[in-house]
């Protein structure tokens, strides 16, 4: 009996909306015309961080982000009060507009980036140079796939600015300040 009344619940669980690209989709994440100058000045305009995540089809992390960490109410809630996402296709074709005002396809972009992992999230300060590139102006990258309580550590980071104080409180200690504080002993 518990067998069958957990079965549809996994289920539930485990199934995540994929895309006609074949990329998981969230409710948080914006569909824009990939000029990333207009989605900086955008999410300054909400009074949020631009955040741009690379992901691909098929990835087995970007699957276990979508799954397991995205879906937590703690981490989807923070994301989607404090963060403008774009999500780029590490092998599309879909024309961005780079802060430098070059124009590429994603999957040229990833390569002028130098992007070889998925997912990869770059985040963003609030102005950015017309001469610099995203990966330039990144205020933080998160490459690859990491459980709940190490993103919402990193997105809380980079949306306090810890990133730019003065305290000596890099992200990896700030994490574990944040793990002894969750008094668990663990990342997540």
């Amino acid at each position: 009996m518990a067998v069958v009344l957990s079965t549809p619940l996994a289920v539930g669980v485990a199934a995540a909306e994929l895309g006609d690209d074949g990329l998981h989709k969230t409710s948080w994440m914006r569909d824009t015309f990939k000029d990333l100058r207009e989605d900086l000045e955008e999410a300054n305009g909400e009074g949020k961080r631009l955040a741009l995540i690379f992901e691909q089809r098929g990835c087995i992390y970007c699957t276990k982000m979508h799954e397991e960490t995205f879906p937590r109410p703690e981490v989807s809630q923070y994301i989607a009060e404090n963060f403008f996402v774009v999500q780029l296709n590490l092998h599309g074709d879909i024309e961005v507009t780079d802060f430098d005002g070059e124009v590429l396809p994603e999957k040229e972009m990833a390569r002028k980036w130098g992007l070889l992992f998925t997912p990869t999230i770059l985040f963003l300060p609030e102005a950015v140079a017309d001469d610099a590139t995203a990966p330039e102006a990144a205020v933080a990258v998160m490459p690859g796939a990491f459980g709940a309580g190490t993103t919402l550590d990193m997105f809380t980071w980079v949306n306090e600015k810890r990133y730019a104080a003065d305290s000596g409180e890099d992200f990896q200690r700030y994490h574990a300040r944040r793990i002894r504080e969750r008094n668990n002993g663990s990342a997540d």
